[in-house]
């Protein structure tokens, strides 16, 4: 069935049963043995909740933890890093949420989100929940026990979520703290290659495909061998990179767990700023990323994956990064752009968002265009440098 109606009738009934007839706590728990973190996101997003996960554990080491996650991205954690439980949640799914209100009782719920999902956390049986002040709306807010601020000074989401969770912060993410997942085989290419990574969750995101044509030429001059990757849907932007099929492409075939597999063989990924970035963060891959709307201090690295080696392409004070609305709450030092995507009939009619900064639709990403092919080539050359020393090749941009 693919209306969210029954699912969410039956969130509502036992929620309001819940929360009206059951015993709920006097304060926060201390020392909670079973906690629940509540999110619907898309895949960066949900893997920037690693910092919130890895705190939960530093503080409560015996605790049951749990998430909800996109059965889509489960496989990511069925190796249990830090000891979570994932919780796939599909809304349209009543099956999905009645096994969900099975999985309960828990002592603490976590919403780094949506508040909407506080009926949900108290229908699996959530005696407090917290989440975060400043998201409109009565209703969704009701069940709430505890809000607490967003941080008054800038820091990446993850850490900021985190901030839900008391206790000492976690260290510095390492690669063996998440077990890579299990996948099915498939042919990975041969030798040492760097991964270019053309997709991306918007077109506001997407680079020019002569820059990355540019790029891949570059790289192959410097005796690198190059490979292609997109998602399921985005095929043409390999077609439009490389129209002569130079360089072996991996054309929205693979699933999540391979691609983490195709990542973790890389010896470099170019990517925007797109949920491949934070899953090349999980396998360990150096990264040089490509930030359009987004903003680096933000949605970057933080504190938690400081050692991560990433060279970051960012055009700041771009005119039109200018919102400050981060799941319907205000960050006043967010400085980000979170606009729709919307071809202009003529480019008579305020194209880009860039001409008019108050428009809440953008035709084209001049936020990316700004990234020029030169600035990409010294970031990659830089990257390489660092981390094996410019071997196989001069690294000279150029």
């Amino acid at each position: 069935m693919n209306s969210r109606f029954p699912a969410r009738l039956l969130i509502a009934l036992v929620g309001a049963w819940r929360h009206f007839t059951h015993p709920h706590r006097a304060c926060r728990p201390t020392d909670p043995q079973r906690i629940l973190i509540a999110h619907q996101l898309l895949l960066g997003d949900a893997i920037m909740m690693t910092p919130l996960i890895a705190k939960l554990r530093r503080n409560h080491p015996d605790a049951a933890i749990s998430m909800l996650i996109p059965p889509a991205y489960a496989p990511l954690y069925a190796g249990r890093p830090y000891g979570v439980s994932a919780l796939p949640f599909d809304p349209r799914s009543l099956d999905s949420v009645a096994a969900l209100l099975r999985a309960g009782p828990f002592d603490l719920a976590l919403l780094p989100t949506e508040s909407r999902l506080s009926w949900l956390a108290r229908a699996m049986g959530a005696r407090w929940i917290a989440a975060f002040d400043g998201e409109p709306g009565r209703y969704k807010n009701f069940p709430i026990d505890e809000f607490r601020p967003f941080a008054a000074q800038p820091k990446a989401w993850g850490e900021l979520a985190a901030e839900l969770a008391d206790g000492s912060a976690p260290p510095p993410y390492r690669k063996a703290d998440w077990p890579a997942p299990p996948c099915r085989d498939f042919a990975l290419p041969d030798g040492a290659y760097v991964l270019l990574h053309v997709g991306a969750s918007t077109p506001l995101k997407q680079w020019h495909p002569d820059n990355w044509r540019g790029l891949a030429d570059w790289l192959t001059a410097q005796g690198r061998h190059v490979v292609w990757s997109c998602g399921r849907g985005e095929e043409k932007l390999i077609d439009t990179a490389d129209p002569d099929q130079r360089y072996p492409r991996y054309a929205g075939n693979l699933d999540l767990a391979q691609l983490w597999r195709l990542l973790a063989h890389a010896r470099l990924v170019v990517c925007p700023d797109t949920g491949v970035t934070h899953l090349a963060h999980l396998a360990g891959t150096p990264s040089v990323v490509l930030y359009s709307s987004g903003n680096p201090a933000l949605f970057g690295r933080g504190e938690f994956w400081r050692e991560h080696p990433e060279e970051v392409v960012f055009s700041a004070n771009f005119p039109c990064r200018n919102e400050n609305l981060i799941f319907r709450r205000q960050l006043k030092w967010g400085e980000h752009c979170g606009r729709t995507f919307r071809p202009a009939p003529n480019l008579g009619e305020n194209p880009t968002a860039t001409q008019n900064p108050t428009n809440k639709i953008c035709a084209h990403p001049g936020c990316m265009d700004i990234i020029g092919l030169p600035t990409v080539i010294e970031a990659v050359a830089a990257l390489l440098a660092r981390t094996d020393g410019g071997a196989a090749g001069a690294v000279t941009p150029g």
